[in-house]
């Protein structure tokens, strides 16, 4: 029996990954290669929603697939590209569009956020209708699982609705994917604002933990992390939101259960605790940050790798494609090569 066929994507908006992206996503990312058929996506396409300067979004692309590999992604065990080099991303998006009421998008948690923040009037149609090329990028491919977390299971139900619609109009086409789970790797919160996600959007860069950060950096930010009243080190969501997090950071990049680390600590107060879990990450993120450089440096070889993601990628988006505008009644024409 095959296995499942797993998509995600991950967009090219910043200068790195940082440390919520890859404990939340991309860690997990690498160990469903071992029991999917994996398809992962720098998406973009999805980039240009909002205002890009066209050489920092080249280059961000670039940046965020030599961390997918540098993190462990196989480009012979699953199949890593860019959005744009599939153009049935967007044919199937505006046939999807067609299908989709302004009413369900106008619902969409996300864009009603992020209208509001830069005002809806100047809000861009690609902005609006995101969640119609996220429902293709995942259809296109007859998915069967999608990682989700809390923030994108509004799009993914939209994403199921859509299949569901067209199967019932035109007959059968679509998949209908289902959530996977990820595991429970809980939010990581800003180091700083310890009751908000971290975010590139909306976190300052004292916050946030790159992926590609130097040693320096990630022990300064650490050290400068907001902590609680009293010096014990353990989890309270209410009166210890900071200490949480950082435990949250340890647990998650080195797989002690946050009670051991409890017991670890019990009387070390937190400058220990933080000159340790410096450390940590530390050891966690170089090996990456150094890969990454690797592959930055060979930019050929770089762009060669996701060639051959793409091509992997286009025989299935193609058929898909095709069997869209059959069912649709669009003229056939002559086959793409």
């Amino acid at each position: 029996m095959p296995a499942p066929r797993v998509f995600s994507g991950i967009q090219p908006t910043a200068d790195s990954f940082h440390l919520g992206n890859y404990l939340g996503a991309v860690r997990q990312w690498v160990t469903m290669q071992e029991t999917h058929d994996a398809i992962y996506c720098v998406v973009d396409l999805h980039a240009v929603t909002v205002p890009q300067d066209p050489k920092q979004l080249r280059q961000r692309t670039r940046v965020a697939a030599a961390q997918l590999f540098a993190a462990g992604l196989d480009p012979d065990r699953c199949t890593v590209f860019v959005q744009s080099h599939v153009p049935e991303h967007t044919e199937l998006s505006w046939v999807l569009g067609c299908l989709a009421s302004f009413g369900e998008l106008s619902r969409m948690t996300q864009f009603k956020d992020k209208a509001n923040r830069g005002g809806a009037q100047q809000a861009s149609l690609g902005l609006f209708s995101y969640p119609v090329l996220q429902a293709a990028d995942i259809l296109l491919y007859q998915t069967d699982q999608v990682p989700v977390g809390e923030d994108q299971r509004q799009h993914l139900e939209l994403s199921r609705d859509l299949a569901i619609r067209f199967n019932h109009r035109f007959g059968e086409t679509f998949t209908v994917p289902a959530p996977y789970i990820l595991g429970s790797v809980a939010k990581i919160t800003d180091l700083q604002e310890p009751t908000l996600k971290m975010s590139k959007s909306s976190s300052s860069p004292q916050g946030i933990i790159d992926v590609l950060d130097d040693p320096a950096a990630i022990r300064r930010k650490v050290g400068r992390a907001v902590t609680d009243a009293g010096s014990e080190v353990r989890p309270d969501e209410a009166e210890k939101p900071g200490v949480t997090n950082l435990l949250r950071i340890y647990s998650g990049l080195t797989g002690q259960s946050i009670d051991d680390l409890v017991s670890r600590y019990a009387g070390a107060g937190y400058g220990t605790f933080k000159k340790e879990l410096a450390e940590v990450v530390v050891e966690g993120l170089t090996p990456i940050r150094e890969r990454t450089e690797k592959l930055l440096a060979d930019e050929a070889g770089l762009d060669k790798m996701l060639a051959h993601g793409a091509e992997r990628a286009r025989p299935l988006a193609r058929q898909t494609m095709t069997a869209v505008m059959d069912k649709i009644g669009f003229l056939l024409g002559s086959p793409r090569s």
